[in-house]
């Protein structure tokens, strides 16, 4: 295992923004997440990773207060999130796997619900829902309801109903699943401001180039549990250490975030990468 940052005690003067102890879920006699550490910083964009069924959404879930934990703890903001659910909830904004949108609704007046269950007044609400609507351009079809719409323009609704009331920290999981390009460019735009203006982001996503590209630090999950947690650079150092033990790391030697997670995930699953053919194929 190439870098796992243990256990962070914070301060009672600036605590993490995400803070959860020993994290565990189970389902009857399945683990999902086993007794996972993270603390994440205030101000820092943070990618969690990990293959299929390895326990991001299930993590993401109990994050948000939308699944409880079998046992463990989490804090948002230093707020108990169990203790003080409403509260803390009004700070976080959620993109979640299956999105939840109201099919039935057009897109203004989805946002206008979510901006008044925030609790922004009418006038804020529609303000920032007609600003986001142009900014993630949804809004030439005012009367489209959120059904007839394109799994691209959910993604892309789902984020502005969660950013409508300027959270401290956004969770988002496969934010960019479906989107062209064009408005994937606009939604890292929106991202990065975000993180210029002290909020955290909590991003889960299978395409690794953008999770380099976005995130300052990474954890990757692998069968419910953290196999890898620190900066890109640390978890960089720590492959390279592991790949050419008592050599010391070539500064100019940069792996790619592909390559860690390969290595990472690869080497804990104990899988090996042999020549394979499919024989019909072949």
């Amino acid at each position: 295992m190439p870098f796992v940052r243990p256990a962070i005690v914070h301060s009672a003067i600036m605590p993490p923004a995400i803070f959860a102890h020993e994290l565990t879920r189970r389902f009857d006699s399945f683990t999902a997440v086993d007794h996972i550490n993270l603390a994440v910083e205030p101000g820092q964009f943070f990618g969690f990773l990990g293959p299929n069924g390895a326990g991001k959404s299930t993590t993401i879930k109990m994050l948000t207060g939308l699944l409880a934990p079998s046992s463990g703890s989490i804090q948002i903001l230093g707020q108990d999130l169990f203790s003080n659910p409403i509260e803390v909830k009004r700070h976080i904004g959620v993109v979640p796997e299956g999105m939840a949108l109201f099919g039935k609704l057009t897109a203004r007046e989805y946002l206008l619900f979510v901006g008044r269950m925030y609790g922004l007044d009418k006038a804020t609400a529609a303000e920032r829902a007609a600003e986001l609507l142009e900014f993630m351009g949804l809004a030439n079809e005012p009367r489209k309801v959120i059904a007839d719409y394109s799994h691209g323009m959910g993604k892309k609704l789902a984020l502005a109903a969660a950013v409508i009331h300027g959270p401290k920290v956004l969770f988002l999981d496969e934010p960019f699943e479906g989107v062209d390009a064009i408005a994937a460019g606009t939604l890292k735009s929106m991202l990065q401001g975000m993180i210029a203006r002290g909020a955290t982001i909590f991003l889960t996503s299978h395409v690794l180039e953008i999770v380099e590209r976005l995130c300052s630090h990474i954890a990757i999950i692998h069968r419910g549990r953290i196999v890898a947690n620190g900066s890109l650079d640390e978890l960089r150092a720590g492959v390279q250490a592991r790949l050419t033990p008592g050599v010391e790391v070539d500064p100019n030697a940069r792996l790619t975030l592909e390559q860690i997670f390969l290595n990472v995930v690869g080497g804990e699953a104990g899988v090996t990468h042999p020549e394979q053919e499919l024989t019909w194929l072949s």
